[in-house]
């Protein structure tokens, strides 16, 4: 069996009323997503999505043709394109759920098969005054979710620290509660310093005092020096590496005991693939891992195949904050969308690869470019 024909087609959801993310200053007036097909010679196909693709036109040579079981030796040649352009992660989404799909198991089986399930945790993606705020805690208790993550506001944490008492006033113990500072990263037209030590010294005591369970991203990504001395400092839980380019970093990040919890996402470095490594080696290591999935259903399904699979450490991140984001928009790549039981766990059952059919006349309605390249055989 040979892989056949790679196709890589783009889609664009308008979003009206906008999305807010709290970790931008823009409204998010369209989703953009992309999805990646191989095919094989037998016809089945496999499916994965996430970032652009940029870059990987020309290098379609590196795959066409080859055996497509051969994951680890895919992942290496995904790795030195994505050195050289993009993040061209999602074809190694697409070869693993084509893999399940030839062996006629899980992703999750062959990734450990350590569970069928996944504990998931309501994470929201707008910034909302106590009282709203509040009020969405109860809705998540309310699913199942045993545990919730809020965000902080970039330039002034005591203004989130003021809703999250109101969250823990509301619910008391019922939830765990997490926060994310989303000082890792900026987009270009964000160009704010991140907090200093210091900042987020002041903000984890507090976090301390209600009982948080983690405090996301509270510096710069690379500032690991600064993480570790919060680590040390600090009794809440440190978490950090969503959307770090290079396996080295999270290597790095591990290794110098800079977090307690790794966050690293399939989509964003290292595929399946990479990242069934960075789990394996949280694990030897003490850390829990625990993928950041903030993007598509596609991408959330791979995450937690692996998370599921491999990991048996806490939550996994499930966007969820209506009515501004739904996962009827999260998900609109496919047929069903993802969604928790009424115990707030993604369980993920018996279908081969990653459990999941496109929505074929949604992507028609929303193709905005694509490509398809075949072999020559």
């Amino acid at each position: 069996m040979k892989i056949a024909a790679i196709e890589i087609t783009q889609h664009q959801l308008p979003l009206d009323p906008p999305f807010n993310p709290s970790w931008s200053s823009k409204p998010r007036r369209k989703f953009d997503a992309t999805v990646v097909r191989v095919r094989t010679d037998e016809g089945i196909e496999g499916f994965g999505s996430g970032d652009y693709m940029l870059g990987f036109a020309g290098h379609e040579h590196l795959f066409v043709g080859q055996d497509p079981l051969r994951l680890e030796r895919h992942n290496r040649a995904i790795s030195h394109i994505s050195m050289h352009y993009g993040r061209c992660w999602p074809l190694d989404l697409a070869l693993w759920d084509l893999a399940g799909k030839i062996a006629g198991q899980p992703c999750w089986k062959l990734l450990g098969g350590l569970s069928d399930r996944v504990a998931c945790y309501a994470s929201t993606g707008t910034l909302r005054p106590g009282k709203e705020l509040a009020a969405h805690a109860r809705r998540v208790l309310a699913r199942g979710f045993k545990a919730m993550k809020i965000r902080f506001r970039e330039g002034n944490w005591r203004e989130g620290v003021k809703a999250l008492e109101a969250v823990r006033k509301a619910v008391g113990g019922k939830l765990e509660l997490m926060v994310d500072c989303n000082q890792g990263w900026r987009f270009p037209w964000d160009t704010g310093s991140p907090w200093t030590y210091k900042d987020a010294l002041a903000c984890g005591r507090e976090l301390e005092r209600l009982k948080v369970y983690w405090m996301e991203e509270p510096l710069h990504r690379a500032d690991r020096a600064g993480m570790r001395a919060l680590r040390e400092a600090l009794d809440v839980r440190i978490a950090g590496g969503e959307l770090n380019r290079e396996m080295s970093e999270l290597r790095d990040v591990i290794q110098e005991g800079c977090l307690d919890v790794v966050q690293p996402d399939v989509v964003s470095v290292g595929g399946i693939t990479g990242l069934l490594k960075v789990a394996h080696m949280a694990a030897a290591n003490g850390i829990d891992f625990t993928p950041h999935a903030w993007g598509n259903g596609i991408g959330l399904l791979a995450n937690a195949h692996l998370k599921a699979g491999a990991s048996d450490g806490s939550y996994l991140e499930f966007p969820w904050d209506p009515p501004e984001w739904t996962i009827e928009r999260r998900d609109f790549l496919i047929e069903e969308p993802a969604d928790v039981d009424k115990n707030g766990d993604l369980v993920l059952g018996p279908a081969p690869g990653l459990g999941f059919e496109l929505d074929e006349k949604m992507l028609k309605k929303t193709r905005v470019d694509g490509r398809v390249v075949r072999s020559n055989n």
